[in-house]
């Protein structure tokens, strides 16, 4: 898989090089997130979402990392996942039809714990991604179409009110969105009231850009009770490719002890075996 993910970057790189990304739109008076670098993945290895870890390497994700003994089980997605104190944090989903949803930590000496979420009435199956407050208390995870919250979950092995070995994960508290969203594939904490979420939604409708970068501001810290974020769109993604067609938005990450801001596309027809990641600096 090395020299086959070597291969997809290179064509990646030299297909990226002829285009331009989509620029940013900022209030003037606004600390801007700027773009400052672009790199690529394979899309089967990495295209659902990506973390950095303490020492400022990244994980990817893509489907080709779920495990076999999942894939029996019937987790046949994941998503965009985070790292939290050493411990890996992936969310997972099944069948359409499925009664459950499925999040799984890695703990730092590898073993892996799963944590099983029995549906809620109206709650849909999709799982989209993970991601944990700074304290390591809570985890929140999003659903696919047109949603106004996001799902609040204590954070499983991290939060002492989770089992320790795995087992049933109940929801807590959730935020509520002051404007609807639409297929939400990543968000990740930039401070302790503040998330940066990627949109996959290409319509326009609901934000002015397409495929919108979003800022979800909370009244304070997370505490597993319900509270309210308010929503505004910061920029469109870029959609940068030789390829014509459909572009796709996925995982989010921000990385604290760099500042960097990393957002993952996949580009449309053949171009799609890499995955693009755009870099971004607040300034």
């Amino acid at each position: 898989m090395k020299r086959q993910r070597r291969t997809f970057v290179t064509l990646a790189a030299l297909l990226g090089a002829l285009v331009l990304g989509a620029p940013s739109a900022f209030a003037a008076d606004e600390p801007q997130w700027v773009r400052t670098g672009t790199s690529y993945t394979d899309t089967p290895g990495g295209g659902q979402g990506l973390a950095s870890r303490a020492d400022g390497s990244l994980l990817y994700r893509g489907l080709l990392d779920i495990p076999l003994d999942l894939r029996i089980k019937g987790w046949n997605h994941v998503g965009d996942p985070d790292i939290a104190q050493g411990h890996v944090f992936d969310a997972y989903q099944g069948a359409d039809d499925a009664t459950s949803k499925m999040y799984a930590v890695t703990t730092p000496s590898g073993q892996r714990f799963d944590y099983v979420h029995q549906l809620n009435p109206g709650e849909k199956v999709n799982n989209s991604f993970a991601t944990v407050s700074p304290d390591g208390q809570w985890l929140v995870s999003g659903e696919w179409g047109d949603q106004n919250r996001l799902q609040v979950f204590p954070a499983p092995l991290l939060n002492p009110s989770t089992p320790r070995r795995g087992g049933t994960l109940a929801e807590a508290g959730q935020i509520s969105l002051d404007r609807p969203v639409r297929d939400i594939q990543g968000c990740d904490f930039v401070t302790d009231t503040r998330l940066l979420c990627a949109s996959d939604d290409g319509s326009g409708t609901l934000f002015p850009q397409s495929r919108p970068l979003l800022q979800v501001d909370l009244p304070h810290k997370l505490d597993g009770q319900p509270v309210t974020g308010t929503v505004k769109s910061l920029f469109g993604l870029p959609r940068s490719s030789v390829c014509s067609g459909t572009f796709e938005a996925e995982g989010v990450d921000y990385d604290g002890q760099s500042g960097t801001l990393r957002a993952e596309v996949i580009p449309p027809g053949v171009c799609a075996v890499a995955t693009t990641v755009y870099w971004y600096r607040l300034q």
